[in-house]
């Protein structure tokens, strides 16, 4: 397959449905510690969540899985749902909200384009939480091409960006 035209610039994903277990438990986690404001229950099985009252970014849902245990390593789905934050002050803040709530980071990395935390939320699915860095200060390849990597995240440095904004 391939396709006549790329797709336009503006296009974006508008948001992804999580198949979870248990909807208070991942609200819990959706509103409780990463801070998602509920927008509607869908009765029982269903809740969409969102940042800034947009209609959702999230939704989540117990339709297939209510009960249900996550699908086995060595299978295909989802990866990672990558929720980007506007600031690094806005993603040292996400840390916080992990610390404080003793979520376990998987790991964390500096991609050179974006700073990334990685975790998985109570149904095991993989999230990624990260601020892109300025356009500007991408790093490129000698033809001017993206040149992403992946190194250490210091995060100790990254609270401090919070903290510095907190005492400005």
């Amino acid at each position: 397959m391939s396709a006549s035209a790329p797709i336009p610039a503006g296009t974006r994903i508008g948001h992804v449905h999580l198949k979870v277990s248990d909807i208070q438990r991942a609200l819990d986690f959706y509103c409780g510690v990463l801070g998602f404001e509920l927008q509607q229950m869908y009765g029982s099985q269903a809740a969409f969540v969102s940042a800034g009252g947009y209609h959702h970014h999230i939704g989540l849902n117990t339709w297939e899985s209510a009960g249900g245990q996550p699908p086995p390593p060595g299978t295909t789905g989802l990866y990672h749902v990558a929720i980007l934050y506007p600031t690094r002050a806005d993603l040292a803040d996400a840390l916080k909200r992990l610390v404080v709530n003793k979520v376990q980071l998987d790991g964390a990395a500096d991609h050179g384009v974006s700073e990334a935390l990685y975790l998985h939320d109570p149904d095991m699915n993989g999230i990624e939480l990260y601020w892109d860095k300025p356009e500007s200060d991408w790093p490129r390849n000698g033809d001017g091409s993206i040149a992403m990597t992946t190194q250490r995240l210091d995060l100790n440095d990254l609270i401090n960006t919070k903290q510095k904004k907190e005492n400005t």
